[in-house]
This record gives C-alpha cells, structure tokens and sequence, in this order.
C-alpha cells in the first residue's frame, strides 16, 4: 500500500472514530465501550497475523516498543474515551489538534528533527489560533467541556508521547506487529479498570451502541493502528501528527449532521484557519526540504 493511500485512509478513520466513540458509550458506559472495543481489537489482529503467520519478535527492542505502543492504546484511549461524557464528539478531534504542536516540541527535543522551523511554528501558531476560536464555543458547556477539554489533552499527550518514543527507538518491526504487541499489554489492563471500576453487564446495550463498537474494534483499531503505525515508520512523527489537524475538519461536520452537534460561525472561522494552517506547514516542509538537498 502506498503511503499516501495509508495517511488519507487514517485520517478518514480518525474523523469517523469521535463519533463512534460517542455512540459506543451512550448507554453501556464508556468504560464497557473501550474495553470491548479492545477485545475485538485484539482479536481480530491476532487472527490476521495468525492467518499470515507472522510471528512476534520478544526482544529487548521489540517489548520497549509494544510498551510505547500500550501508552497510547490503553492511557490516551482511555483519556479520550472518559472525556467523550462530557463535550461532543467534534470537539474530541479538535482538541486533538494541538497534536502536532506537542509533537514537533517532543521530535525537536527527542528526535532532533527540524520542527521547529520558524514557517512552521507560524503554521503551528495560525492552527492553534483556529483551535482557539473553535474552542471558545465550547466553553458554553461549563465545568463539564472543561473536564471533556482537559481529557482530551491528556489523550493527545500520551499518544504524541507514544509516537515519539516509538520512532526514537527504530526497532523497525511491522505495523501489525507493533498494534498487536500494545494490544496484549493493553487489553488486560482495561480488563482490570473495568472490573474494578465496574464489572457488571450493561442493562442498556443500544443498536447504535453495538455498530459504533463493531466498526472500533474489527476497523478502527485493527485496519486503523496498523495503517497508522505504517506511516508513522515512514513519515516523520511531526507530518503525522498534522492528521490531527485534518481530522477535526470532517469530525465536526460528521457530528453536526448525523448527531446534531451545533456548528457555529466561530467554529467555521476556526476551521478555515486549521486549513490555513495546513498549507503553511506544507510550504514549510518543502522549503526545508529543498535547502537540505
């Protein structure tokens, strides 16, 4: 598979993955949601890599990198999921977009890649200002858009985190490989969060609830991580982390139309801004480009 087709592919994923997340805990709970959700997860790459018999590699190398793997599959998966109580779906992908920005601070500082140009910290600055003029319309939801807020913040971090660390330590190991090892990790802690913190089935198990887990699971998670985890071999973790500037674009119409999610003028003048954004961080790659050759 291309590159290209991989990262658009992930961004498609990543602005249908809030709303499912929404509906996937809309009454089973969102612990019940993530957990299940992880199960199938694992399931089905486990099945895939037995069907390519593909064997994982237990070096030193390969289990800090599944390690890494598991802060973003069970610490920023369960910050977002809990966060998804409190603000709609869109905003989970908005706030998502500060992504790039931690990034670049931790490539620069870890990676010592060239993220902090001053084209693309102007990129990074316009971007946060349409985050910011989105946000403001979140601040309508009170003390809880503010715990919403602060989960997803926390999400974003672990996984930027997760990203970084990972491409810091080059173990080269496939995609698949990399999703399958978190998820083993992973998968047992959730088990344990929700049998501590609940443990009982769901008395309200909607059909939405059901489809949103089904396609987080045997899709998002299993085709997801593992494209994700493929451009992340081949990009550099700043590009990748401009998916989460993408993403917020189509999340919040998706929210709007299919969950009546409001849609505001701030919010269209926020976006327009992302997308701005966008392009003057894609000027900036290309200038650093063509003065390294």
């Amino acid at each position: 598979m291309s590159v290209t087709v991989a990262y658009l592919s992930v961004i498609l994923l990543w602005a249908t993955t809030p709303l499912a997340i929404k509906w996937s805990g809309e009454g089973p709970g969102y612990l019940f949601g993530v957990t299940s959700r992880m199960a199938i997860g694992t399931l089905c790459v486990l099945l895939v890599m037995l069907m390519l018999r593909r064997r994982m590699p237990w070096h030193r190398k390969a289990v800090h990198t599944y390690l890494l793997a598991s802060i973003q599959v069970y610490g920023a998966m369960l910050a977002v999921y809990w966060a998804s109580q409190f603000i709609p779906s869109g905003w989970i992908s908005v706030v998502f977009g500060l992504s790039p920005l931690l990034t670049a601070l931790m490539a620069a500082a870890l990676l010592g890649e060239r993220s902090l140009t001053a084209g693309k910290l102007s990129g990074y600055v316009l971007g946060l200002g349409g985050l910011g003029a989105i946000f403001g319309s979140a601040l309508e939801l009170g003390p809880q858009g503010v715990y919403g807020i602060a989960g997803v913040l926390l999400s974003a971090f672990l996984q930027c985190l997760s990203a970084v660390g990972i491409k810091r330590l080059n173990a080269k190991l496939p995609a698949l490989t990399t999703v399958a090892g978190g998820l083993m990790i992973a998968l047992p802690a959730y088990l344990a969060t929700w049998a501590a913190v609940d443990g009982e089935w769901p008395e309200l198990l909607p059909t939405s609830s059901i489809a949103a887990i089904a396609y987080l699971g045997a899709i998002a998670t299993t085709l997801g991580f593992a494209l994700y985890y493929y451009v992340l071999s081949r990009l550099s973790a700043t590009r990748v982390a401009m998916i989460s500037l993408i993403s917020p674009v189509l999340a919040l119409y998706l929210g709007h139309v299919l969950n009546d999610e409001p849609l505001s003028f701030r919010i269209v003048g926020g976006t327009a801004l992302i997308l701005a954004a966008l392009l003057l961080h894609q000027w900036a790659e290309r200038r650093v480009a063509q003065e390294a050759q």
